[in-house]
């Protein structure tokens, strides 16, 4: 993933609205006046954040009659994920390090 698209999703997963939004749309898609419904703000606050979510790849809208029903998209979360995935790693090597230096330290306490 390029920066410039990993930039747009984490940007985009940084406000809690939108996070919320996607946590709705996991369950399956929704409208605009669906996705609007638990929060406090008009539905043109909620179509600027869609429209967020949508430049950074993580939603899609289609057409259906009369509605504009909106979907998640997990290929940008996939490669999010991907990128934070070397950094798990690397967290797991050091903890692992660290439980091996506790072992030797307990071992070497117990003699």
């Amino acid at each position: 993933m390029t920066a410039g698209p990993l930039d747009a999703t984490f940007a985009a997963l940084a406000d809690p609205t939108r996070r919320a939004i996607l946590a709705r749309l996991h369950s399956g898609e929704a409208t605009v006046s669906e996705l609007a419904a638990p929060f406090a703000m008009s539905q043109p606050a909620i179509s600027k954040h869609l429209k967020v979510l949508e430049r950074a790849g993580l939603i899609s809208r289609g057409r259906d009659a009369q509605r504009r029903p909106c979907r998640l998209e997990p290929g940008a979360l996939k490669e999010a994920a991907g990128w934070l995935e070397t950094y798990r790693a690397f967290w797991e090597d050091r903890f692992q390090g660290l439980d091996d230096l506790l072992d030797e330290l307990k071992e070497a306490d117990d003699e």
